[in-house]
């Protein structure tokens, strides 16, 4: 089921995630299967389930967009255990629609997470999907892209959203 994506300003967005703890429920089956869809509907690479309006340390990423299924990776409970290098990329946001931005972010990342078993696995991303992994891990601690970017890009950005809000046109 396609879910909807809440857009900046809900406060689901800006606030830290709680851990899964229960790996044997249908319902984090059924969320990660909505996750996937509703992220392929949109056309994102990753999404993270406050992104939904679940505050749950999950997330789902695809650099593919849907075109390599074995390249699909679920996130949950992550901590990164390394970084390395820098690299700047536009970014975006599936809840920040309409809006890109040059962002630093370390060349390659290791983490440590669960899978959807509740086993742990390390996993290591390069390039985009070292983007990718801190960019929803940063969503799963209340973090989004613009927090990365200076205090005047931050305020256009978000001054562009005041007069789509009032416009009717950021809901």
């Amino acid at each position: 089921m396609v879910r909807k994506i809440l857009k900046y300003g809900e406060p689901v967005l800006e606030q830290k995630a709680e851990p899964i703890t229960d790996f044997n429920d249908t319902e984090l089956s059924e969320l990660i299967a909505d996750m996937w869809e509703t992220m392929y509907a949109a056309k994102g690479v990753g999404l993270a389930a406050p992104q939904i309006g679940l505050s749950k340390r999950v997330s789902v990423i695809d650099i593919t967009v849907g075109e390599d299924e074995s390249k699909k990776i679920v996130i949950i409970n992550p901590e990164i255990v390394s970084t390395e290098g820098k690299q700047t990329g536009e970014e975006g946001c599936l809840s920040l629609p309409g809006f890109r931005e040059p962002v630093t972010r370390a060349n390659k990342i290791t983490l440590r997470a669960q899978n959807e078993k509740g086993e742990t696995v390390e996993l290591v991303g390069e390039e985009l999907l070292a983007r990718a992994f801190l960019h929803e891990i940063d969503h799963l601690n209340g973090i989004l892209f613009i927090n990365h970017l200076s205090a005047l890009k931050r305020d256009i950005i978000r001054r562009k959203i005041k007069k789509l809000q009032k416009a009717g046109e950021w809901e």
